[in-house]
């Protein structure tokens, strides 16, 4: 029986990785686009995907996907993220905000919408943390800070929602071949060269694994590191 996931960041890296290995085994898709115009890009990009509108960074518009999702959600994966680099004594207060607000108040928020469909399913929550979940480095401070604060997320409702039979996996990818990776790379002032990080092809399919896990284990953390 096809198996119904709910993912955000389906549009590039991972997330984009991660729906088109769903999709081609037959498996349902519900994907969040921040816009019509992306909702439109999305259902090319993935051909039988549900596609809701929300924009990420709004968490009113979140709320407004209440009664809109699924009755019930074999996964909800949480792939999307935005990171903007910069010593604590320069980043203005929007960076931090809108770090904050997409890596680690959206999946909280889109989290509580879905849970009665994977309490239904007894679902896995996958949230795709950063190795700067684990460390901060200098000039990483917000986005850190949003990835610490969705690991304590995690933890929180995996307590909570073992007794549904939900089970919440964090996932600690090191620099993964990615535009952002390439974005951050332009931040750093170093050049970018994919071939030295993981494929996203590869975070892909530990998230594959996870959601494939049988029932009688749960997989709390997974780090992910390039090979040296």
């Amino acid at each position: 029986m096809a198996r119904t996931h709910l993912l955000t960041g389906a549009g590039a890296g991972i997330g984009a990785e991660l729906a088109r290995r769903l999709r081609a085994r037959g498996d349902d898709l519900v994907l969040v686009a921040r816009s019509e115009a992306r909702a439109e890009e999305l259902g090319v990009e993935h051909p039988g995907a549900s596609v809701l509108v929300a924009d990420l960074a709004d968490a009113a518009a979140l709320e407004r996907l209440q009664g809109r999702l699924p009755a019930r959600l074999d996964s909800v994966v949480h792939a999307a993220g935005v990171v903007e680099l910069g010593a604590v004594a320069d980043l203005t207060a929007s960076a931090w905000t809108e770090q904050l607000a997409v890596n680690l108040v959206a999946p909280a928020v889109l989290t509580r919408l879905a849970l009665p469909a994977l309490r239904e399913a007894r679902g896995t929550i996958v949230l795709v943390n950063s190795g700067a979940g684990l460390f901060a480095h200098p000039q990483w401070s917000a986005y850190a800070a949003s990835k610490h604060g969705l690991k304590a997320l995690a933890d929180a409702l995996r307590a909570e929602e073992a007794q549904h039979g939900v089970r919440v996996t964090s996932l600690f990818p090191g620099r993964t071949a990615t535009a952002m990776q390439e974005k951050v790379h332009a931040q750093e002032g170093k050049d970018y060269d994919a071939s030295r990080w993981i494929d996203p092809v590869t975070v892909a399919e530990a998230v594959v694994g996870v959601l494939d896990l049988p029932q009688d284990a749960t997989l709390t953390e997974l780090v992910l590191k390039p090979r040296a």
